[in-house]
């Protein structure tokens, strides 16, 4: 901190402990344990704590330093705009540079038909951004009745009271009585949960099917739009089966609901492909971005919206009674571009699908396929899985569920390995700079970690 002397590890976590509220924390079970790891440096895939202490972070952050830490060209880029306009808004029939030249940027980069962008701050405003412009949008169209929109199962859309009611997170929906009255869920397109005998092609169809039951159900009137994400990342990296997503188009153009691509994990080359949308070849109505379009040096989100909707809510809808105070910041959209242009100068994204993301693949395989705790490895580019499981014939769970991984996650910590448990699942997501030899330690320190859970339970 600029001007100031930052306090010693001791003071700073008793000041943590006193006033700071953190996201998705047990504070009781924090406090008991001593308080938090107090992060000050990082560089590259590498963290430091304030006691010296190295990590290497195999998540990126929370899925978004797709490009590593220590870019001087992303600091830069903020300094020089806050030198030259530190901030002004996109009321008022005025604009800034840096996101009028980021939103015609975001248009070349993202699939035919998305050519105009809204701004917000976090992947939770920008959905719930899309909660607004979908029911307005069919408003406009004289569909009163097309209100419900219909996500899934372990689906994660953000942490407001209707972005919460988009997901499919039960924990988070307990908590706050939700979801809202206007929102269903479905199966996740899970096949190692729930697949069964299933073949892939035939689990995809079942899942897809889910989809066009519960539209049926609630009739096609009534319902509005789909939401997914490409890769579902936080419900525990679940990578559809073949045809899941052709499938989901299909019924979803049959039934005249539009299709929104939750893209905030998936997007900026996290696949090996600019959005998870390309991957898989879905042609969305309206997509989300966040994270990966700053590396995380800014907070910045954007609703990219299809011709379709955006026509209508030009033509016919007057006003739009929304937007936010950092809607277009020209600090984190000035970021935003030099982010970009890092990513296409270092060839970023074509270096994960073709090297580093087939190798994670290889290599997950080679040192787990014989884990006597590991049930299913998975990933796709540079997200996967490592599945924890009592039984990898039957696939039977561990009792209380999320405990083993819980566990492992600790071991991890002790190995000094930044991966997180979604319930059983060990789930990673380097930085798109992850070299092979990065990815042959992050693997080791997995190793070691999931051999040290497995010890504890008599497995090994």
């Amino acid at each position: 901190m600029a001007g100031q002397s930052i306090p010693g590890t001791a003071e700073l976590k008793k000041l943590d402990t006193a006033h700071h509220l953190h996201p998705f924390t047990d504070y009781k079970a924090l406090a008991g344990e001593g308080g938090s790891r107090i992060i000050a440096r990082a560089d590259g895939l590498r963290l430091w704590d304030t006691d010296g202490g190295e990590m290497i972070d195999a998540m990126a952050g929370l899925w978004c330093v797709n490009v590593g830490y220590g870019r001087e060209e992303l600091a830069r880029a903020a300094y020089e705009q806050l030198q030259t306009l530190p901030y002004y808004n996109c009321f008022f029939k005025t604009a800034t540079p840096s996101p009028v030249q980021l939103a015609a940027t975001l248009v070349d980069l993202t699939p035919e038909g998305l050519n105009h962008v809204f701004y917000g701050s976090s992947g939770s405003e920008s959905n719930d951004t899309i909660v607004r412009m979908v029911r307005h949008f069919w408003n406009l169209q004289g569909k009163h009745r097309k209100k419900t929109i219909i996500g899934r199962q372990y689906g994660y859309h953000g942490s407001t009271m209707a972005s919460i009611s988009l997901g499919g997170m039960s924990a988070m929906h307990r908590q706050a009585d939700l979801p809202m009255p206007g929102f269903h869920h479905v199966m996740a397109p899970y096949w190692y949960d729930a697949g069964g005998d299933l073949s892939e092609e035939a689990f995809a169809e079942r899942a897809a099917q889910a989809v066009e039951d519960r539209i049926l159900e609630l009739g096609a009137d009534t319902v509005a739009a789909f939401i997914g994400e490409p890769i579902q990342g936080a419900g525990g990296v679940i990578i559809p089966p073949a045809g899941y997503w052709e499938r989901i188009q299909q019924i979803c153009r049959r039934h005249d609901v539009l299709l929104i691509a939750d893209e905030v994990i998936t997007g900026f080359g996290r696949t090996g492909h600019w959005f998870g949308s390309d991957r898989y070849g879905i042609k969305p109505d309206l997509m989300t971005l966040a994270k990966g379009i700053t590396s995380g040096y800014q907070p910045l989100s954007a609703v990219m919206v299809g011709d379709r909707v955006a026509d209508t809510l030009i033509d016919k809808g007057g006003e739009f009674y929304h937007g936010y105070t950092y809607s277009g910041h020209p600090v984190p959209c000035a970021v935003a571009l030099a982010n970009i242009d890092l990513i296409r100068r270092e060839g970023l994204v074509e270096r994960v699908r073709d090297d580093t993301g087939p190798y994670l693949n290889r290599r997950l395989h080679e040192v787990f396929d014989d884990h006597p705790i590991v049930g299913e490895v998975r990933s796709e580019g540079l997200i996967g899985a490592i599945e924890l499981v009592a039984d990898r014939k039957t696939r039977a769970r561990f009792p209380d569920m999320g405990s083993v991984g819980s566990r492992c996650r600790d071991h991890c910590f002790e190995q000094n390995l930044v991966m997180r448990a979604v319930r059983d699942a060990m789930v990673l997501s380097p930085a798109l700079i992850a070299t092979r030899d990065d990815i042959d330690l992050i693997l080791e320190r997995a190793r070691a970690a999931i051999d040290a859970t497995a010890r504890d339970l008599g497995r090994l």
